[in-house]
């Protein structure tokens, strides 16, 4: 189904955006970025994160180190490079005007629909 496709392609770039969120806020483990986006409905398994996380690595947005963790099991921290600070910062931006623009478009829309829905209720 077409709107499918369409909802998994706006989840995609949603995802990666609020992923880098998360990381903005200091060193993160991959475990609480998942817990974060499971509470929020933005992703269903938490496979998907890890694939991403290399990706954001690979581009030199994100950078990790391993650390002990309490059961003294070592566990990759994960934080934005330089470069992944200033291209959150460009998408933040680019997050206002796209949510903004939406926005007028879907009032536009739906002042229309209901102005038509009316106009063919009095006939």
């Amino acid at each position: 189904m077409i709107a499918e496709k369409i909802k998994a392609q706006l989840r995609t770039g949603v995802l990666e955006y609020c992923v880098m969120q998360i990381l903005r806020r200091g060193e993160v483990y991959a475990s609480d970025i998942i817990d974060e986006l499971l509470e929020e409905d933005l992703i269903k398994v938490e496979g998907i994160i890890y694939p991403l996380l290399m990706r954001l690595k690979h581009e030199n947005l994100v950078q990790y180190e391993w650390s002990e963790a309490q059961n003294g099991l070592p566990k990759k921290h994960y934080q934005l490079t330089d470069s992944g600070q200033n291209t959150i910062k460009a998408l933040d931006q680019t997050w206002i005007e796209i949510n903004k623009s939406a926005k007028k478009i879907k009032k536009k829309t739906d002042e229309q629909l209901k102005t038509a829905k009316e106009t063919n209720e009095e006939k």
